[in-house]
C-alpha cells in the first residue's frame, strides 16, 4: 500500500490539530459491554479523520477521536486470542516490572503514585478502558461538545473516570518556556512536505504500510472468528486472515508534571553573579544547552552564541558537519539525545540518518494546568502545571521504548559515562550514589555541571528532576474501519 487511506485514519496521527486551542480527553470504564458496543457504533460516524481540508477557513470548531487499552479490548468482548495478536508491549501494559525499569518509573516515577492507569492489582485504581479526546476550537466550545457526549455515553453503559484537560499557549510555548513540537516527523503519502530527513515511511506509523525497513509491520490479526468479520480487510501480506490494524497506531500517553521552580532554579544558581544575584541571559543560555533550543525554538546547533531573535521553527539541521564535537549543542542535550539525527556513535552520516529514521516517533502534546510560560524570573505557577505527552508509533518497543530506555535514560552517550537527559532521564535516587551530570563540551576543558545534590538534613544524594511521571497507559488507536468492528463483537 502506497496511498494513504485518509477517510479511514483518525485524523490525530496526521494532523497536530493546531486550531484546536482546548482539549479534554476523558478516561473511560466499561460497565455495560453490550450497551457500550451500541455506543461505540453510533460515534464511529463522527470520529475525525485524516481527510485533508484544503481551504482552512473549512476547518471545524471540534474533532473527536478514540483510544483502547488492552483490558477495554477484552472488556468490549474480544477474545484473548484475538487480544494476544496485537503488540506485545500494548498487552502487556505500560506499568509491568520491565517496563518499570526501561522507563524510569521508579521513585516519585512509581505507578503506585500515579494518578491514572496504576497497577491493576491494586483495588484503589479503576482500570482505564477508553480515552475519549474531545478538542475544541476554545474552551467554551471544547467542553459544550464534552458535555453533549457525557450525556449519551454515560447512558450506555460507560462510567467516566479522569478528565485529562489540555490546551495550547500562544506561540506553543510549554511550561519551562520553550517553543514546543518543532522536530516532527512528516508521514510520506500524508499530503505534507518537509525536510529530507524528516520524511518517513507510513508504516513507522500507521499499520499496514511499508516502514523504513521496507516491511510492514506487525499488525494485530484476528485469530479466531469473531463479529462481523466482513467489515475488516484480508492481511496485505496473504495470511488469509483479516487484518483488525490496518490504519490504526499505537498511541503512548504520559501525564508529565514540570517542576518550573527546579528547573529554572537549576539554571539561575549554576549562572549567578559573583554578588550572588540572577544573570538572566546566562541562565536561559544554559537552559537553551540542556534544550537544544533556544526558548523561541531556534537550533543551538546553528545559533551557539545569542538568540537570533523572533519565534524559529527551523528542523532542518544535523550535528555531524557542523556540530561533530558537541562544541554548540552539548552532547547530553535534551534534543540531541531524543532525535540523534545524523550523529549516532559509531555511525557514518548516511547510515547514523537512515537508523534514526528507524526510531521516530509523531509526538503529540497538550499542556495542562496554569496557563504559565517560565523563564528565569517567572519560576512559581499557580498549582501543578505539566505535558499530556502523546506518541503515535506502530513498534512500541523500537520507538518510544527505545528513545525512552536507549538515548534518555542511559547515561552512557558518546565519550560521556554520567549523562543521562538531563529533562526525562535524571533518577531522583541514583544508581549506588553515582553522580549525574550535565557536561558542556569545550576546547580546552569541559564544563561538568551536577544533576545530583546532598540533602543536608539526612545527607542522602537526589537527582535533580525536572518531570515527574503522574500517569499513562498504553493504547490502540484504531482505524474507523476497526472501531466498526469492535462495535460488532
Amino acid at each position: 500500500m502506497n496511498t494513504l487511506e485518509l477517510d479511514d485514519i483518525q485524523g490525530y496521527i496526521i494532523r497536530g490539530y493546531a486550531h484546536m486551542q482546548y482539549s479534554r480527553f476523558v478516561l473511560l470504564q466499561i460497565e455495560d459491554a453490550g450497551k457500550a458496543r451500541v455506543w461505540l457504533n453510533e460515534i464511529a460516524g463522527y470520529v475525525t479523520t485524516a481527510t485533508h481540508i484544503p481551504d482552512k477557513h473549512n476547518l471545524p470548531s471540534t474533532c473527536l477521536n478514540i483510544a483502547f487499552t488492552s483490558p477495554g479490548l477484552s472488556k468490549l468482548g474480544m477474545v484473548k486470542e484475538n487480544v494476544q495478536t496485537f503488540n506485545p508491549e500494548f498487552v502487556a501494559g505500560m506499568v509491568t516490572d520491565h517496563r518499570r525499569r526501561i522507563l524510569g518509573d521508579v521513585d516519585s516515577n512509581a505507578p503506585e503514585s500515579w494518578n491514572w492507569g496504576g497497577p491493576t492489582n491494586d483495588p484503589t485504581n479503576d482500570t482505564v478502558h477508553i480515552m475519549l479526546m474531545v478538542f475544541g476550537a476554545n474552551k467554551n466550545v471544547c467542553l459544550d461538545y464534552y458535555e453533549r457526549l457525557t450525556k449519551v455515553y454515560t447512558a450506555k453503559g460507560i462510567k467516566e473516570l479522569i478528565p485529562l484537560d489540555g490546551q495550547t499557549l500562544p506561540k506553543n510555548r510549554e511550561h519551562f518556556g520553550f517553543r514546543d513540537g518543532i522536530s516532527q516527523p512528516v508521514i510520506k503519502g500524508s499530503g505534507r512536505i518537509a525536510p529530507e530527513n524528516d520524511m518517513i515511511n507510513a508504516g513507522e506509523f500507521i499499520l499496514g504500510y511499508k516502514n523504513e525497513y521496507n516491511v510492514y509491520p506487525d499488525s494485530p490479526l484476528i485469530a479466531v472468528e469473531q463479529g462481523d468479520m466482513n467489515l475488516l480487510p484480508a492481511d496485505g501480506e496473504g495470511s488469509g486472515k483479516k487484518d483488525l490494524g490496518r490504519n490504526s497506531s499505537y498511541l503512548v500517553v504520559r501525564q508529565m508534571e514540570q517542576d518550573v521552580k527546579s528547573f529554572w532554579t537549576f539554571m539561575n544558581d549554576n549562572t549567578k553573579n559573583e554578588d550572588g544575584s540572577v544573570n538572566r541571559d546566562e541562565s536561559i543560555k544554559l537552559a537553551a544547552k540542556v534544550m537544544g533550543r533556544w526558548p523561541a525554538g531556534a537550533p543551538i546547533t546553528k545559533f551557539p552564541d545569542k538568540e537570533p531573535g523572533g519565534d524559529n521553527d527551523d528542523n532542518d539541521f544535523g550535528y555531524a558537519v557542523h556540530d561533530k564535537d558537541g562544541l554548540k549543542c552539548p552532547l547530553g542535550s535534551h534534543l540531541r539525545r531524543c532525535n540523534p539525527r545524523d550523529s549516532l556513535e559509531d555511525q557514518k552520516i548516511k547510515e547514523s540518518g537512515k537508523l534514526t529514521k528507524k526510531h521516530r516517533i509523531m509526538r503529540r502534546a497538550r499542556l495542562y494546568g496554569d496557563p504559565y510560560v517560565g523563564s528565569p524570573s517567572d519560576t512559581t505557577p499557580n498549582g501543578e502545571v505539566g505535558l499530556l505527552f502523546n506518541c503515535f508509533n506502530a513498534d512500541i518497543s523500537r520507538q518510544f521504548e527505545l528513545i525512552q530506555y536507549t538515548w534518555a535514560n542511559s547515561v552512557k552517550v558518546k565519550n560521556l559515562y554520567n549523562d543521562p537527559d538531563p529533562i526525562i532521564g535524571v533518577r531522583e535516587i541514583p544508581h549506588y550514589d553515582l553522580p549525574q551530570n550535565f557536561t558542556i563540551q569545550d576546547c580546552a576543558v569541559n564544563r561538568t555541571i551536577p544533576l545530583n545534590r546532598t540533602i543536608p538534613t539526612d545527607k542522602t544524594i537526589k537527582g535533580s528532576k525536572f518531570v515527574t511521571i503522574k500517569g499513562g497507559a498504553y493504547f490502540f488507536f484504531p482505524s474507523v474501519t476497526a472501531i466498526r468492528y469492535l462495535a460488532s463483537l
